[in-house]
């Protein structure tokens, strides 16, 4: 088949199921007199501050079961009972309603668990791409892609799972993947901007924060069976008498066809008594997916045959954890297995099979306590120990196929705990003021030795390293009114690291001097604060304005590297001279969360002091240091290295409910968001994202969603003056339809079903991200569609 021939096929496929969907949805039940309005959803947002606002409707399955309380004070009696099953859930909203955040300090992204279902990614960075100020680093699409906020990656982008971090190796360098799969994961919460007030000042861009059930929090709510009497007198069971175990379980499927991909996950949570228990296993496989064309630009000789070479991907992974859940509170843990082996496309990766074989344990602890106290609300904690290694194997020499084995191990083992206390309001004339604290500690090992040349000076990337840590931190809330908030927050860190590196000359070249290692043993406190301020405005507008001052230390990989890193094609030189970097933010927004018309608007400035970043000198490499310099070397010399920076931006998205059509509501939505970064001599900061602009349509009623959708990325021109390229716009096109709605169990076994089907690049567009180290050989995948089926039982 031709590819015209082809292209119209996938089109014309596409198209048809979508118009025979929404066929279906037109006559599946009478439409009413009247299209209701739009239900929107409840958004409940726990990553940004320590402070959590209690609100009258809680989402049930979230809400640990406590006694009521009445006026503060310390003879308050406790109300004696057992826990109890969460009350059952409002129902749902519609699917596809824009989540808007108007009552944090920061700018708040939510991906709500349909929307994660929908999307069907393997990688948050993939998750996250389209959103407006977020885009992905795609080293390696659907196998490692790590979020990129605000043109901010790796070092100044935290990413934690249920208030741990995720741990993995992904900051250490773009090939590595996230081990968090969006397969067990129920929400994802992004915070554009500084959030190192809370997680550290390795958040200085931001944080990526996944929440699953791993760790219940509360009994899971079932619908109760009904009391059958067989015709017999009897009497009903009394409301405290214990009840039987509840058990829910869910599962998730997909297949695709862009790369022959199939996924599937089952989750089961259950519970009795003052017990919970959640138990998780997922798995998902895929071949080299297929391209729009040939995605090597510099380089046409190479085979390909319609598919990006050495692109191929498996993972699996499960979880079990449980929580005893007391009046007042829970204490819980979760043991987690994550593995994956996946390959690194591009000319170096498929001459020599790159892959990298990834496995991570991890044990995590997480409680609350609400005790009866007149100054305490609420105290917190979180504590987490990672072990992760990962091989990178591949050939030796490209021409000798027996040549295979490891080429660079990778392993980070880290503990962390942070406890928070949330103070009760007190009325200070001015404003009710509520405060919370916390302390946090962590340590972490590193090693990432190569069996190719051990004793030598440049084996690896660096040499075994580690790091401790402990911070402290305050929030103080002020409630003027009903209509204005302000919030001041502040942090100070220590940071200790242990790590050697050779001794370079100033010129980073070969002199014929010998070279040894040196112990660097530097140590850094980062002092960090901001202010924010939050206004309601007439028309049910939310205004907000912020300032940050925050200080980064140093991390491992920039201090203490100095050998090849093939991911970045670079010889890596740490320095470790570095310095503290800063950043002074601030931020305006404007927001509408609720009526046919919803939005956020946001503004941004954020100027850096010693910005650290890989300065490529111009030299070139290969495998050791003595080959700096050499006309042949493959890889770029890249010193690690400070100067000032400035960033600059704005993002935008709204959705507009236009009026009834059929049973539902049809609409219109957009999206807009722009960076601008450069240096204080006006060069550019390499590998910053483009503008983008996006709109699309969709329907929705209460069981039917469906979308079509079109992003346009602007050429990419603003590139830095060495090894970077410029980078051509693209039409990113994507359709959609899904339908949800409730079961007969005693018919189908499930009680609730979710299908659809998502076609994404329908364009079969040629894209290349901007950010990502290897995009002039590897594009973006061609066009596919991915079928999906979620079911609760």
């Amino acid at each position: 088949m031709g590819f015209k021939r082809k292209r119209a096929f996938h089109v014309g496929g596409a198209s048809w199921l979508a118009l025979c969907a929404f066929g279906s949805g037109a006559i599946a039940q009478d439409a009413p007199a009247s299209a209701p309005a739009t239900q929107l959803p409840e958004i409940n947002v726990t990553a940004p501050s320590p402070i959590v606002r209690r609100h009258r409707a809680v989402a049930p399955a979230r809400a640990p079961v406590r006694a009521a309380r009445t006026t503060p004070g310390r003879n308050r009696e406790r109300v004696a009972q057992q826990p109890q099953p969460a009350p059952a859930a409002p129902p749902a909203p519609q699917q596809g309603v824009l989540q808007v955040v108007t009552d944090q300090f920061a700018t708040v992204t939510v991906v709500p668990n349909e929307e994660i279902r929908r999307e069907g990614t393997a990688q948050l960075g993939d998750l996250l791409f389209s959103k407006p100020g977020i885009t992905g680093s795609t080293f390696a699409p659907g196998a490692s892609s790590r979020p990129v906020i605000r043109g901010l990656d790796v070092n100044r982008v935290g990413i934690i799972e249920n208030g741990n971090n995720a741990g993995g190796a992904s900051d250490l360098g773009e090939d590595h993947y996230v081990p968090v799969d969006p397969l067990a994961t129920n929400q994802v919460e992004v915070i554009r901007g500084p959030a190192a007030m809370r997680y550290g000042s390795t958040s200085i861009g931001g944080i990526v924060s996944a929440t699953n059930n791993r760790i219940p929090d509360a009994l899971p709510s079932c619908a109760a069976p009904p009391f059958q009497t067989y015709g017999l007198p009897a009497k009903a069971p009394l409301a405290g008498a214990p009840s039987s175990p509840c058990v829910n379980v869910e599962t998730r499927t997909a297949v695709s066809s862009v790369d022959r991909g199939v996924d599937g996950g089952i989750l089961l949570d259950t519970g009795a008594g003052n017990f919970a228990f959640h138990a998780d296993a997922f798995g998902r496989k895929a071949g080299d997916y297929n391209i729009p064309s040939y995605p090597y630009l510099f380089d046409q000789t190479r085979p390909v045959n319609g598919r990006q070479p050495n692109s191929a991907m498996q993972a699996d992974g499960a979880s079990i954890g449980g929580s005893y859940i007391f009046n007042g509170g829970f204490i819980g843990a979760a043991i987690t297995q994550n593995d994956s082996l996946y390959h690194i496309p591009g000319i170096d990766g498929a001459d020599h099979q790159t892959r990298i074989d990834a496995h991570q344990t991890k044990i995590t602890v997480k409680g609350e306590y609400r005790p009866d106290a007149a100054a305490i609300d609420a105290i917190r904690l979180w504590a987490g120990a990672t072990d992760y290694r990962h091989n990178e194997i591949g050939l030796a020499d490209p021409a000798d196929p027996f040549s295979d084995g490891v080429r660079q191990t990778f392993t980070n083992k880290e503990q962390e705990a942070r406890v928070e206390v949330q103070l009760m309001p007190f009325n200070a004339r001015f404003a009710d003021v509520t405060t919370a604290f916390g302390l946090q500690g962590g340590h972490q090992e590193l090693t990432a030795p190569s069996p190719d040349d051990p004793g030598s000076l440049f084996n690896g990337l660096w040499n075994p390293n580690n790091n401790n840590r402990i911070a402290g931190y305050v929030f103080n809330e002020f409630k003027f009114s009903e209509t204005t908030k302000a919030q001041i927050a502040g942090r100070i860190e220590h940071v200790e690291l242990h790590g050697s590196t050779p001794n370079f000359p100033a010129d980073f070249l070969p002199d014929g001097n010998p070279q040894f290692n040196i112990a660097r043993n530097p140590s850094f406190t980062p002092k960090s604060g901001s202010i924010g301020l939050i206004q309601n405005l007439p028309y049910d507008l939310v205004g907000s304005i912020t300032a940050q001052y925050v200080e980064r230390a140093p991390k491992p990989a920039e201090l203490f590297s100095r050998g090849p890193h093939d991911a970045t094609a670079t010889f890596d030189i740490g320095n470790p001279n570095l310095t503290i970097e800063t950043a002074k933010s601030v931020e305006i927004g404007l927001r509408k969360a609720t009526g046919p018309f919803r939005f956020e608007a946001t503004a941004y400035y954020t100027h850096f002091d010693n910005f650290i970043f890989r300065r490529l000198t111009g030299v070139m490499c290969d495998e050791d240091f003595n080959s700096c310099g050499a006309p042949d070397g493959e890889l770029n010399q890249a010193v690690y290295s400070q100067r000032n920076a400035t960033f600059r931006g704005g993002e935008f998205q709204s959705q507009l409910d236009i009026g009834p059509l059929y049973s539902g509501i049809w609409g219109i939505e957009n999206q807009f968001d722009i960076v601008r970064a450069t240096f204080s001599d006006g060069t550019n900061v390499p590998r910053i994202p483009p503008m983008r602009v996006g709109g699309g349509v969709y329907w929705r009623d209460d069981n039917w969603f469906m979308r079509v959708n079109l992003l346009h990325a602007f050429a990419q021109n603003d590139v830095a003056p060495i090894a970077e390229t410029p980078t051509a716009g693209y039409n990113l096109l994507k359709a959609e339809v899904s339908y949800k709605t409730t079961l007969d169990p005693s018919w189908f076994g499930a009680r609730e079903m979710t299908v659809g089907l998502v076609g994404n690049n329908l364009l079969n567009e040629n894209i290349r991200n901007s950010v990502s180290y290897t995009k002039d050989q590897v594009l973006l995948p061609g066009i596919g569609v991915r079928a999906f089926a979620n079911l609760k039982f």
